[in-house]
């Protein structure tokens, strides 16, 4: 049985009186000149009134309020249509009944008020409610009522500090008042108003700038894309909330800015977002509106400072792995304590012999051990590329089955592998055993899996992130190691400089060179023994006869990446993500190409990824040549790039490159130019545009964080919630205007070279500054869904008193309405 039509009361009140009083404010709020009165808001009316706690019942019906200071609001017809019809559509446990009225002093009858599962605004602006009468919804919210406000309502009650935390925010002065089509984003896929429609939203509507930001203070749902209409003066910029919700007084608030025209409660998108906010304001549904709340999460050290001249907290950090058990493994790379002493004197034997510490914390009992220390070549303090070293330590993961096996893999530089006369030294991955037992690494126990040579001359881009994937594949993530102080910070493909014939400012001889495995993510099978095998999917076999054979490696997954020092694998898709820093150019170069990009992508199957040839979205580099390096030759292909260079001896004939995610510069995120006929960019800023306004760079180096994944049944006090799955996590080393975001993706696109359709700062949730997390160097979640962040220091090549890892949880609270409140259960 269909609910009965609405009811429709008439009663004006006072309406030429705040007419006259409205015009001596007309500014307030940017409404127009009846839309506040001048005089002070009243000391806060007590209210008598005793209402059901929660208000409504089982017979759910939503009270729509309309009135206004001012002629009533033109959308106020089609809203009370649009919100009847919802109410009288769908499943038979979802519909309610809906009564319309102007008339406020529903609000101070207790016997009617608290027949309402939930109040929607529909108001024109301006005060209209009197002191009684807003003491009255204050009432209802306490008992635990619902509240959905619609675009103007913004306005309403504009001297009231109460109504504006129930509403969130209030409209700045000035606000574009044309009907703009643009584009919502939602970043909210599970909560009933959003979880239905499409990842970007493009509609029209009249769209409100803020005062001030709400975001942080409440849980957004939706937000417009300011690069898509014109803001006007008092824009919000790249973060600009328009659906909102939080839980508030006692009960549930709800606001939308859209919905300020009659056309858009005609869109089917519209009314679902619509039906959605009234089923959680109705107690029809339950929703999570603290997510995104900053105040609810908690970010604390879990380590202390060494002791003085010691590191038995935490070595140089450069790596963590969280064990099924919740113990936190985490790595120094192999700089000592602050102000311990390096040998730097290629002619000594300990020239940058350094320990490479692998710590254990275990949340059970709070307390760090140091499981054990490989000797490595990394330690030789700071100063110029042909100086300092970033070898060492580098990576760590856990063997999938490592609650039985223990089995440890570490990626590291060991000092016994260095070759003081040529430079190069061996990196490998190596399998040891953990005692379980102890927290003790038996360093007796290696087996080296994999190990190949770099050249050590010059410094730096290591890389060193692992990862697993869910056929037990291991992605082994390699640096390019070349200096690109040699070619202007552009590409590093300057073919002179070399040490004793070695080059080691050509990257074309590693990330660009088939058969080579530095500047790479390698995949690999680990065997029982100690082996390993190529799986099927890499990017070459190793056999392949092209050009005469011997000229690929089989381990190679991804080629054409500088420096990923992290990577990730979503455990749900098997998608690899990798973020890798760029080389140093601060701005672009219509000679050479682009500025420096740090770069992160999605990586959906085995490609070039484009350095030392292209950046970014297919953007090419110059090439240069002897006799004369210093000169320009032609712009590189992407689609076919050719790898010409003296110190290659892998293929000429190389894969096209794939676009990235998202890349960064100084400028700004996504730098993307005009194209001649050949597709080559103007590199002119002047004429940039930046495809992802939320970030920029400086200084800057790339920190992948991984996606999460909400697990019920690991899930501790401390998990973040179900709203963040499925985002992924990206960061940069450091904290000024670099990324620390979480991201969503569009599955349509992923892995092709599709930009993010939105990002949410993490900056307050992982606290940036002074006291924060201010040198992001790892981060990764456990388990029962906490979040531990290495925290590099506030030094380079050592470690300090700021090094530390960290634990942010989640503190919210669970979804509301309780459970047991829901008027109704949902049909089986």
């Amino acid at each position: 049985m269909q609910n009965a039509p609405h009811h429709r009361s008439r009663s004006r009140r006072g309406t030429a009186a705040a007419l006259v009083a409205g015009t001596l404010a007309a500014s307030l709020l940017g409404g127009t000149a009846a839309t506040a009165r001048p005089y002070p808001e009243p000391e806060p009316v007590p209210t008598t009134l005793s209402l059901p706690s929660p208000p409504g019942g089982k017979n759910v019906k939503v009270l729509v309020f309309h009135a206004s200071a001012t002629e009533e609001s033109p959308t106020v017809d089609a809203g009370i249509e649009a919100i009847e019809s919802i109410g009288l559509s769908g499943p038979a446990d979802r519909r309610f009944k809906t009564v319309a009225t102007d008339d406020a002093s529903v609000f101070t009858n207790a016997k009617r008020l608290g027949t309402f599962n939930a109040v929607v605004f529909l108001t024109g602006g301006g005060d209209v409610l009197d002191p009684e009468q807003e003491a009255g919804l204050e009432a209802y919210m306490e008992a635990g009522g619902g509240f959905l406000g619609i675009h103007d309502a913004a306005r309403t009650e504009p001297y009231s500090d109460w109504f504006a935390g129930l509403i969130g925010a209030r409209p700045a002065a000035t606000s574009p008042a044309a009907v703009q089509r643009a584009v919502v984003e939602i970043p909210d896929r599970i909560n009933p108003a959003t979880k239905d429609l499409p990842l970007e939203w493009k509609r029209p509507d009249k769209w409100i700038n803020w005062a001030s930001n709400p975001t942080g203070k409440v849980h957004t749902v939706a937000k417009v894309r300011e690069s898509s209409y014109m803001p006007g003066t008092g824009a919000n910029g790249v973060d600009h909330p328009v659906s909102w919700c939080r839980d508030y007084d006692g009960g549930r608030s709800f606001y939308t800015g859209m919905g300020g025209t009659a056309e858009s409660f005609a869109e089917t998108d519209f009314r679902d977002h619509l039906r959605g906010a009234l089923q959680w304001t109705s107690r029809l549904s339950r929703a999570d509106c603290k997510a995104t709340i900053d105040a609810n999460y908690s970010a604390v050290k879990v380590t202390q400072p060494n002791q003085a001249g010691q590191q038995d907290q935490i070595g140089e950090p450069h790596g963590l792995v969280v064990a099924p058990d919740g113990r936190v493994l985490y790595i120094g790379r192999g700089g000592g304590a602050n102000g311990a002493p390096v040998v730097t004197d290629w002619n000594n034997p300990d020239m940058g012999k350094g320990l490479g510490q692998i710590h254990v914390y275990d949340p059970a009992t709070k307390k760090v051990t140091l499981a054990g220390a490989l000797t490595v070549f990394g330690n030789k303090g700071g100063g110029d590329e042909l100086t300092k070293v970033e070898e060492g330590l580098l990576g760590i993961e856990l063997d999938p089955a490592f609650e039985t096996n223990g089995w440890v893999y570490l990626h590291y530089t060991p000092h016994s592998g260095l070759d003081r006369d040529k430079h190069v030294a061996e990196r490998r991955v190596s399998r040891f055993t953990l005692d379980l037992a102890t927290n003790r690494l038996d360093l007796a126990s290696e087996k080296v899996l994999l190990k190949w040579p770099v050249q050590v001359h010059s410094c730096c881009h290591a890389g060193g992130g692992m990862a697993w994937d869910s056929k037990g594949n291991l992605y082994i993530a390699t640096g390019d190691n070349n200096s690109s102080g040699f070619s202007g910070g552009y590409s590093g493909n300057n073919p002179e400089p070399d040490f004793k014939g070695l080059s080691f400012a050509d990257a074309r001889r590693t990330a660009g060179n088939t058969n080579n495995l530095n500047g790479k993510i390698l995949r690999i099978h680990p065997e029982p023994d100690g082996t390993y095998t190529l799986p099927p999917g890499n990017l070459f076999t190793g056999e392949e006869q092209d050009e005469g054979g011997d000229k690929t490696r089989g381990e190679i997954y991804v080629m054409g990446v500088r420096n990923p020092a992290r990577i990730s694998v979503d455990k749900k898709t098997d998608i690899l993500y990798a973020g890798w820093v760029g080389p140093d150019a601060g701005s672009p170069s219509t000679t050479w190409g682009p500025a420096k990009y740090d770069t992160f992508a999605a990586i959906t199957k085995a490609g070039n990824h484009g350095w030392p040839f292209c950046m970014g979205n297919e953007q090419p580099y110059r090439d240069r040549n002897l006799p004369d390096p210093d000169k320009p030759l032609g712009w590189y292909d992407c689609d076919a790039p050719k790898n010409e260079s003296p110190n290659n001896d892998g293929l000429v004939n190389l894969p096209p490159v794939t676009g990235n995610t998202i890349w960064y510069s100084p400028q700004g995120g996504a730098p993307d130019f005009p194209r001649d006929a050949n597709g080559v960019p103007s590199y002119k800023n002047e004429e940039a545009t930046y495809l992802l306004p939320w970030l920029k760079g400086g200084g800057q180096a790339t920190m992948d964080g991984p996606v999460y994944r909400y697990d019920a049944t690991t899930a501790g006090d401390g998990a973040w919630p179900r709203y963040w799955d499925g985002k992924w996590f990206v960061g940069d080393f450091y904290d000024a205007d670099n990324p620390r975001h979480a991201v969503l993706t569009d599955p349509k696109t992923v892995g092709k070279g599709g930009l993010p359709v939105t990002a949410e700062s993490l900056k307050k949730i992982i606290p940036v500054g002074q006291g924060g997390i201010r040198n992001l160097m790892d981060w990764k979640f456990a388990p029962d869904g906490s979040l531990y962040v290495l925290d590099y220091g506030r030094g380079f090549f050592t470690s300090d008193s700021q090094s530390a890892l960290w634990r942010v949880t989640y503190n919210g609270g669970q979804a509301t309405p309780a459970a047991a409140d829901l008027a109704r259960k949902a049909a089986q």
